[in-house]
């Protein structure tokens, strides 16, 4: 499959969904209270990260790009008028991380949908309700997936800013992308290739952020999938009180 081809694809996923939400808006309010809690744990999760120290700048784009509870319509909007374009206007390894978070993004959907309809938070702290739904969804294989996505953008970025001249590149991309309706993907890849270029400073730093990101995540997928529901609300109660 090409990347204009994934990019459509996974953009239809997501406007189906939520086109779902605004058909049944009881599930629209639900997954807005999924995503936020979820972006409360991240930021629980990652506190230390957040803080201060070589890792902050790198968490901090995880947290607001990758684990957000922002709306991604007007960036899902540009995917897909410009699948096409992707291919055309932006080197090959730049045009698949954009395909990477097309099919991150629809995946992620999915999950949030998927809880959203089973249960429905009473809040963004309702601990008890979204254990419930995780443990009923299941579908570990996928948060597997979702998260060796996440892996594989960063790591991709951070190959990225060994690559030479592409960082002039993509500032010379701006006028063109701009043009072509492409703003938003834009503003996604060079911050992405800013933010690891800082951390690649230190020899071996963005792996080592990398395998922070993945260890933590499964543990947590292990903590909410084996765990019973008493022992899982607590860790995640211990998890959002560190949340800044």
């Amino acid at each position: 499959m090409n990347t204009a081809q994934t990019i459509r694809e996974a953009v239809a996923e997501v406007e189906r969904l939520r086109q779902e939400s605004r058909d049944v808006p009881d599930i629209g309010r639900a997954v807005a209270q999924v995503k936020r809690f979820q972006a409360r744990r991240f930021a629980g999760t990652y506190a230390d990260l957040l803080a201060s120290g070589p890792y902050a700048l790198a968490a901090r784009f995880f947290m607001e790009e990758l684990y957000s509870d922002r709306d991604y319509a007007d960036r899902d909007a540009q995917f897909a008028r410009i699948a096409s374009a992707v291919e055309r206007l932006f080197p090959r390894d730049v045009a698949e991380t954009a395909a990477g978070l097309a099919r991150l993004h629809a995946l992620t959907e999915s999950l949030d949908h998927g809880m959203a309809a089973v249960t429905r938070l009473e809040d963004d702290g309702d601990v008890a309700g979204y254990v419930r739904a995780w443990k009923s969804v299941g579908r570990n294989e996928d948060r597997q997936k979702q998260l060796e996505t996440v892996i594989s953008i960063g790591a991709e970025l951070s190959r990225l800013t060994r690559t030479p001249g592409l960082r002039l590149m993509l500032k010379m991309m701006r006028a063109p992308a701009s043009a072509a309706g492409m703003s938003s993907l834009q503003r996604f890849l060079e911050a992405g290739f800013d933010t690891f270029a800082k951390v690649a400073r230190t020899s071996g730093g963005a792996e080592r952020f990398l395998a922070i990101i993945r260890d933590r995540e499964q543990r947590l997928m292990r903590m909410l999938s084996d765990c019973d529901p008493v022992a899982c609300e607590t860790e995640l109660r211990a998890i959002l009180g560190q949340a800044r």
